[in-house]
């Protein structure tokens, strides 16, 4: 069952997601040549309880994890899509790096990510990677209504996506999100028979959509530290994602400022 939030429910996510936003733009502000990724976790910890909010991921135990995930912030670096741990790394020019956090707030919680590039990119193609990941979310939201089936939106997402020559993420995906992280249901970024493809969109549904896209093929594997999932062909990636609302037949982007 995908659970359906009322009124109230949405407005204490929209409240805590506009707090999410908030700490997300800081992060952004500071992810500059010379920070150190354990330092961007850091600032993003004392931000989330300064909000007197909770950090979502620390200590968090996925499905498909051996291990709960020690840290407040996901910071994922170059060929590194998701779930990258923050270490004394520190960042440099050129680098491409993604920022993915998640908060509870009043019992309810809200994530989303970001994408962006230290200094000058190192290309054009690299800007177009980033771009062409942020669109696609755009893209998604845009499709999302009471009534459509799961399945447009994505397609929607993995059409535009090749049709920029890259390639979509098929091993993750989005996923409902509320009174827990990962809800019911998962939002695949291209079309899968086999999963939530012919559940339609209601009114009151909130979930999380995240494309993840490589600059070159999508299989991924595990990187050293455990936790991140990275490309097996070192190529370059990109991950966006927002926190949505079905309201009024329409889709509310909770995270934003």
């Amino acid at each position: 069952m995908i659970p359906i939030k009322t009124k109230k429910e949405i407005d204490l996510m929209r409240e805590g997601g506009k707090l999410l936003a908030q700490v997300m733009a800081q992060l952004q502000e500071k992810a500059v040549e010379g920070v150190s990724t354990k330092g961007l976790n850091e600032l993003a910890e004392a931000l989330i309880f300064n909000y007197k909010a909770k950090p979502a991921f620390k200590n968090y135990q996925a499905k498909k994890e051996k291990n709960s995930f020690p840290f407040a912030l996901c910071v994922s670096v170059d060929d590194i899509v998701v779930h990258g741990t923050p270490s004394d790394y520190v960042l440099r020019k050129g680098d491409v790096v993604g920022l993915d956090l998640g908060i509870e707030y009043k019992g309810y919680f809200t994530d989303m990510a970001v994408t962006l590039i230290v200094g000058e990119a190192g290309s054009p193609e690299v800007t177009r990677l980033v771009k062409t990941a942020k669109k696609a979310l755009k893209i998604g939201i845009e499709e999302v209504k009471d009534g459509v089936i799961f399945e447009v939106v994505s397609r929607k997402i993995q059409n535009y996506i090749e049709g920029q020559g890259f390639s979509v993420i098929t091993e993750l995906c989005g996923h409902g999100i509320g009174k827990q992280l990962h809800e019911d249901p998962s939002i695949p970024n291209y079309v899968d028979k086999k999963a939530n493809s012919h559940l339609r969109i209601k009114e009151g549904m909130v979930f999380c959509l995240e494309p993840m896209i490589a600059a070159g093929r999508a299989q991924l594997e595990k990187s050293d530290d455990g936790f991140g999932y990275k490309t097996k062909d070192g190529s370059l990636t990109a991950h966006f994602e927002h926190t949505i609302a079905v309201v009024n037949g329409k889709p509310q982007i909770l995270t934003k400022a």
